[in-house]
């Protein structure tokens, strides 16, 4: 049986000062020896995830993380990871050293979780070291050492997971049983061999699920696919990078649209995006651009982060505008040096980091646009792609 994948699993992650127990308590609740235990400070030096079962809750990632109060230039650049991590957290746990109560650095960070409005328990570790009359009974107290309220612990981790399972769809919500559908999947030099990528699979599968029928074809056959079928496809779902073509194939009757479109609306912000795209055709000489994308993958030549996508925007802007690169976790805090962000569809990041990147956008006032957005303005079909949604093409 395949995994789900990580990208769609709830991201529950532990917080805290260093030697509070979070590792401990992760093996414990985990049942598994997730974290290295020890008495030193600072054993957890990097974040650690494991995609795993966990009951009651289901498919989740388990993240430890490095104490917020590390030391030194090393310590510093440690919480700085703990910060990245926060940027994907669908649920966080704090936890607190029981016998030494809450700090000023965790009611701090308590703040910060409020403040991005990420739901959190606060969970006091150590709790066999403490006298029953010293207890909150409205606070989570547990002993890692001892397994005391674990399942309990365990219990309200479900309850909040639950909160943040999405009831979004790729596409299967615009479907009807019976309906075909029509992929338009590229085989070039830059296809993975063998397999096809992400957002493909999961559209697929997503199809399926609404008892529609998807067909699969790569570009070069598309004329002789949609000539092959006794009526039109409900749709035709195509890779972005060959909008340009597919649009002079697939009659304008035949609503058109790519996989990095549906993916801005399933996990991401469709409208913002849409927004976005009004910026590439103000771009001046000299601006920068900020071209990010959630995974890290073996470039190949015809890289469409790294070189379709840079030279379309060129020709496009008819200006040389300068381009920066960042692939997988990374991601600016500051992003005021930018005219514009270029964001990937976002199949390796889980909706929440997807949203807090985009939220980051937008309150430091920078346009933010996904590739399939952009390749579809620069082509000039957004209008056409944007078709099967409605209040999205009122923005237009």
């Amino acid at each position: 049986m395949q995994e789900q994948v990580s990208a769609q699993r709830v991201h529950i992650a532990f917080f805290g000062r260093r030697n509070v127990g979070k590792s401990s308590l992760i093996n414990a609740v985990t049942g598994q020896k997730l974290s290295v235990v020890s008495e030193v400070k600072g054993t957890t030096t990097d974040p650690v995830k494991k995609a795993m079962e966990l009951l009651p809750i289901g498919p989740v990632v388990v993240i430890d993380t490095p104490g917020f109060d590390d030391e030194g230039p090393l310590g510093e650049l440690r919480v700085e990871k703990t910060k990245e991590i926060l940027r994907q957290t669908d649920v966080a746990v704090l936890v607190v050293d029981a016998t030494a109560g809450r700090t000023p650095e965790e009611v701090a960070f308590l703040n910060a979780l409020e403040k991005k409005e990420v739901p959190y328990i606060q969970v006091y570790n150590k709790a066999d070291l403490l006298e029953d009359e010293k207890k909150d009974p409205s606070a989570v107290y547990v002993s890692a050492a001892k397994g005391s309220g674990i399942e309990n612990l365990k219990e309200i981790l479900g309850n909040l997971a639950k909160k943040k399972e999405s009831d979004k769809r790729i596409v299967s919500d615009l479907l009807s049983k019976g309906d075909v559908v029509l992929l338009v999947t590229p085989i070039d030099e830059s296809a993975p061999k063998g397999r096809l990528i992400l957002p493909q699979q999961q559209t697929i599968r997503d199809i399926l699920d609404a008892g529609a029928m998807p067909l699969v074809c790569r570009d070069t056959e598309l004329k002789d696919a949609l000539g092959s079928l006794g009526a039109p496809p409900k749709m035709v779902i195509t890779d972005s990078q060959a909008f340009g073509r597919v649009s002079k194939i697939v009659p304008e009757s035949i609503p058109l649209t790519s996989f990095s479109i549906l993916f801005a609306r399933y996990k991401g912000d469709l409208k913002a995006q849409v927004q976005g795209a009004a910026m590439l055709s103000k771009l001046k000489e000299g601006d920068r651009i900020l071209i990010a994308e959630g995974c890290t993958h073996h470039r190949q030549c015809g890289d469409i982060g790294t070189v379709k996508l840079p030279a379309w925007i060129r020709a496009f802007s008819e200006a040389d505008v300068k381009m920066e690169f960042m692939s997988g976790g990374e991601f600016p805090v500051d992003l005021s040096a930018y005219k514009l962000v270029v964001h990937c569809g976002g199949c390796m990041l889980n909706e929440t980091e997807m949203k807090n990147r985009i939220k980051a956008a937008k309150e430091q006032h920078v346009p933010v646009v996904n590739y399939g957005v952009a390749i579809a303005h620069i082509h000039g079909i957004l209008k056409r792609s944007l078709e099967l949604f409605p209040d999205v093409l009122e923005l237009l």
